[in-house]
């Protein structure tokens, strides 16, 4: 990548993603940021295998975090050029340790004694202080639409004792302070203990990989997996996305760091624009569905449904293969459409070269073992960090100089800063929630909207997910959505699995979801293509992404839920042709261009598929199957036609 397109790169970063509008030159301050980076990386690995009691450990992590942000953030993005770091903020840097290592070393008094005695005026005065610092530190990191939801959420605390049907008792504003901050089920409640402990390890880890040039191999790879066949640079698009994604787990970074690279290629390859960008985003976005890592959310589902990080991998991994199934599809009848093929032998990478470097897929095979051998997903991410640090060193455009770790250490701790603050306002969010009981009275509220309907319970929590995804990371948006529209959907005894796994999933599509869809405009921005049209086509590409939720909710089977191959299979088989046929439809070309009868046959044959009942897939697959046979008939005759002219 040369000067010219790493600053394009860069730029769009800024422009559509909140998380890389930090400063570009510190100044002076270069250096005490590097240092504290470093340190606070240094910290969690140190800590991993025997961490502080969870209140102290997210403390020390909100602090090195917090005092971060307003160093590398600036009050507003316009000012990310100017160089060195503003007084203001230094100050708020400081206090924003402050207030962290009060509670550090106040622990006993303000979390088991004052709980009794009451709190003294100072606990109050830097309870306030604190959460004023963690709303705008993650106002400046993350955005406003998730300060906005966590002032109503404090607003409902204060004051949403006199709204029917949802009020409560109330709370003084002294009281909601220190209950949001001196508690185990608010602030430094499950999702901040996850950040300091599984989800800073395993976002390093994906760092480990970008640094040691070992996540260009999954490129390599992918193109030398799918580059030969029918729209090859779309499809190893795809797998490439795909694989980066689950390390990753950022949708739009994803899509800008891998698209800069598959977005120009599938052009040239003769893709439109809007295609090339809708491809990109739709299989980055799908890399936080896909095992073994996903995104950080999913750390977050092991403690939230207490189930093993294993099992979670397990159950993803059926959704995950549908999803990509789909986007693979798509490309596929849009390049046959295009009559657009793969690419020459001699542009892809050979079999041997990749086989000289298969070691180094061993980081991920190292912490599969450990997941599988009984490992909790902490020493997971450690043994996977070791074994990229160590083969780094087996070659020399993969080996670490003394200033690159350093500089990796540091660029663990940059890329963490985000999903620290999210996770900790989040928290605001879900200890309002359970401190009020809103998340029953929400899930009662849905089921009354919906007149007690299965089917419209879940389009309205579909709904929910993707508005707050449309401001909310994915993290956050799961935090929230499973505290108050997952209990919903476990009212109609759903397995709490499925429905935790249904508002996971549609609060990442929405980051291609128009009209706020963040993924899709990054890769307009690389295509230089039109950013709705872009968000359309991600849409009809990733269909299964919205399809598939209700899925694995009606029949869970597809989850794993009591599954056994009698019933797996012939659900598998159906899920697949059905994806076959919605994607056929979307896309408007099956064995040649479909009339609009044929796309509703196909859209229609599809969905019925999908249905886990022999009376309705039966038709579904007849409806696909009479669709086939009719272009292949009128394919034949235009052949026929043509040969006799010719």
């Amino acid at each position: 990548m040369n000067e010219e397109e790493q600053m394009s790169r860069d730029e769009l970063l800024k422009k559509y993603d909140r998380e890389s509008t930090y400063r570009t030159n510190l100044g002076k301050w270069a250096i005490f940021v590097s240092i504290l980076g470093i340190a606070l990386t240094i910290f969690h690995l140190f800590t991993a295998d025997d961490p502080y009691r969870s209140v102290i450990q997210g403390a020390i992590h909100l602090a090195g975090g917090m005092s971060l942000i307003f160093l590398l953030y600036p009050f507003k993005q316009s000012m990310t050029t100017k160089k060195g770091v503003a007084w203001y903020d230094i100050i708020l840097s400081l206090l924003s340790l402050f207030t962290n290592f009060y509670i550090v070393i106040n622990y006993d008094k303000l979390f088991q004694d004052s709980v009794v005695a009451g709190f003294e005026t100072i606990d109050k005065v830097v309870a306030t202080l604190f959460l004023v610092l963690l709303l705008e530190g993650t106002r400046r990191a993350v955005g406003l639409p998730i300060i906005v939801i966590a002032l109503i959420a404090i607003g409902y605390g204060l004051w949403g004792s006199g709204i029917p049907h949802f009020g409560h008792a109330g709370f003084e504003f002294d009281r909601l302070m220190t209950e949001l901050v001196y508690s185990s089920e608010a602030i430094f409640g499950t999702p901040i203990q996850i950040s300091s402990t599984y989800i800073y390890l395993f976002l390093f880890f994906g760092v480990m990989l970008v640094q040691t040039n070992i996540g260009q191999f999954f490129n390599d790879l992918a193109f030398g997996a799918t580059g030969r066949f029918t729209g090859g640079t779309a499809k190893a698009a795809v797998f490439a996305s795909g694989m980066q994604g689950m390390v990753t787990g950022s949708s739009v970074a994803n899509t800008v760091s891998s698209g800069s690279f598959t977005i120009p290629m599938m052009k040239r390859a003769g893709f439109k624009p809007e295609f090339a960008a809708a491809t990109e985003a739709s299989a980055s976005t799908g890399g936080q569905i896909m095992p073994p890592i996903m995104g950080a959310a999913a750390f977050i589902m092991i403690e939230t449904i207490n189930v093993p990080y294993s099992e979670i991998i397990l159950v993803a991994v059926i959704p995950a293969v549908l999803y990509f199934t789909g986007v693979f599809i798509g490309t596929h009848f849009e390049a046959r459409k295009l009559k657009i093929y793969g690419l020459p032998k001699s542009e892809l990478p050979s079999a041997a070269s990749l086989l000289k470097q298969i070691d180094l897929l061993l980081p991920l095979v190292a912490i599969l073992f450990m997941l599988y051998s009984g490992y909790t997903p902490t020493k997971a991410a450690l043994w996977g960090i070791f074994a990229a640090f160590a083969i780094s060193f087996v070659r020399r455009n993969t080996r670490l100089s003394i200033k690159s770790m350093l500089y990796t250490l540091e660029q663990g701790a940059r890329i963490a800063l985000p999903v620290i603050a999210a996770c900790a306002t989040a928290g605001i969010i879900v200890g309002v929630v359970v401190f009020t009981g809103l998340g029953g009275k929400i899930a009662n509220g849905i089921i009354d909207i919906a007149g007690g309907n299965f089917f419209l319970v879940m389009f309205f929590t579909m709904i929910a997910c993707i508005i707050l995804g449309m401001g909310l990371p994915t993290t956050a948006n799961y935090v929230v959505t499973a505290s108050l529209a997952a209990p919903a959907l476990i009212a109609f005894e759903v397995p709490e699995i499925a429905a935790h796994f249904f508002v996971f999933y549609f609060g990442i599509v929405a980051d291609i979801t128009p009209p706020v869809c963040l993924a899709a405009y990054a890769g307009a921005g690389i295509a230089r293509a039109n950013p709705m049209k872009a968000g359309v086509t991600s849409v009809k590409l990733a269909i299964a992404a919205f399809v598939i939720p209700y899925v694995f909710v009606t029949n869970p089977v597809l989850v794993l839920q009591e599954a056994t191959v009698a019933t797996l299979v012939p659900a598998l088989v159906t899920a697949f042709i059905g994806m076959l046929g919605i994607s056929a439809g979307m896309i408007n070309y099956f064995v040649i261009e479909n009339s609009w009868f044929e796309r509703m046959m196909l859209i229609g044959g599809g969905v019925m598929l999908l249905i886990p009942n022999l009376f309705i897939a039966a038709p579904g697959l007849a409806l696909i199957v009479s669709v086939y046979i009719l272009q292949r008939v009128r394919q034949s005759k235009k052949n026929h036609t043509h040969t006799a002219s010719v």
